[in-house]
């Protein structure tokens, strides 16, 4: 077992983890080639600390935060929560150190069954996880509608009952349930109205200073991820490309991927357009047939020979600053 001490620095680490899905065809199921969702990524996050996670649709975001829960084997690397080994675990320690870790899912309605009732829904994980009487689960359950925004008569409703705003408060108070210390937020607010997802944005927040959480804010909107991170990490094709604080990543990018994802953020205004905004061209490239060197170099505006040849390692530099791209080393006066 690789544990490291309980009081770790860090309450989440994750070391080179890479996961790949078998693509199996014929009769047997027979592999024939893999989907490479994640490549070797590395990352960590303090006690009470929000990153965001920010990439476009299918760069492994969600992949990642289901590995780190377990919900998929990784097929390499290390994660440690608290200093415990994840991977190595086995089922029924695991299953004592899930109330520990939870996540809140982009599409509420999907996430909760239709034929339980709120109570029922909230009072599952309290009967599986806790000791608690009857009457104790049932003042908890109202006490994390009332975290959450709503009222506890509220706890007989079925989610249909429910507007599209309401049920993510209830995936967030299934997920406070257990009294976690990490949430993997997947994209929380994506498929709200922007009103709405203001509303959630400063529940996440009240509820991180109330409880001492930890989120993995997971979302392809910077803006949104900017409001409530205090570090941002640009994942491009199954890695990391640049790890930085929120002000670093969002007034002064340096991966090209990054300044690329930022000239995208609309800006109201009058007259022409800026061409000297960067701009992207051609599609991902398949996770099936990575490129060969930097996975970005296809699309790159500032490509140079290296890129073409070998992949570059995530580079920590000055100010704390971490980044993948040949432009720049680690002895860089940057």
């Amino acid at each position: 077992m690789k544990d490291r001490a309980m009081q770790s620095e860090y309450l989440l680490e994750v070391t080179n983890l890479s996961k790949k899905f078998p693509i199996q065809k014929g009769v047997f199921r027979k592999t024939v080639g893999f989907v490479h969702a994640l490549n070797g990524v590395s990352f960590n996050l303090q006690k009470g600390e929000s990153l965001g996670l920010v990439g476009e649709s299918g760069c492994g975001k969600t992949t990642l935060g289901k590995c780190i829960l377990l919900l998929y084997p990784p097929s390499q690397g290390d994660i440690f929560f608290n200093g415990i080994h994840l991977n190595s675990l086995r089922k029924d320690s695991l299953k004592e150190l899930r109330p520990r870790f939870q996540m809140i899912f982009q599409d509420p309605y999907s996430t909760l069954n239709p034929r339980m009732s709120v109570e029922a829904m909230l009072n599952e994980p309290l009967k599986l996880y806790t000791r608690m009487t009857s009457p104790e689960r049932k003042k908890k359950i109202h006490g994390l509608l009332e975290t959450v925004g709503l009222r506890p008569e509220h706890s007989t409703r079925y989610p249909h009952e429910f507007s599209g705003g309401q049920r993510q408060r209830l995936g967030i108070a299934r997920a406070l349930a257990l009294n976690p210390s990490l949430i993997i937020c997947d994209e929380p607010v994506s498929a709200l109205d922007v009103s709405i997802q203001a509303q959630i944005l400063n529940l996440l927040e009240q509820l991180k200073t109330e409880f001492g959480l930890s989120y993995l804010f997971i979302s392809h909107d910077i803006g949104v991820v900017e409001h409530i991170c205090e570090r941002i990490a640009i994942m491009y094709l199954g890695k990391i490309v640049e790890l930085a604080s929120d002000i670093q990543i969002c007034r002064d990018p340096w991966h090209p991927y990054t300044k690329a994802l930022m000239a995208a953020i609309p800006i109201p205004r009058s007259g022409a357009k800026d061409k000297t905004r960067p701009t992207l061209k051609g599609d991902v490239p398949s996770p099936i047939q990575l490129p060969a060197g930097c996975f970005f170099h296809p699309r790159c505006p500032e490509i140079i020979d290296i890129c073409t040849q070998e992949p570059p390692k995530l580079l920590t530099l000055r100010g704390g600053r971490q980044i993948s791209c040949h432009l720049f080393r680690e002895d860089d006066p940057i």
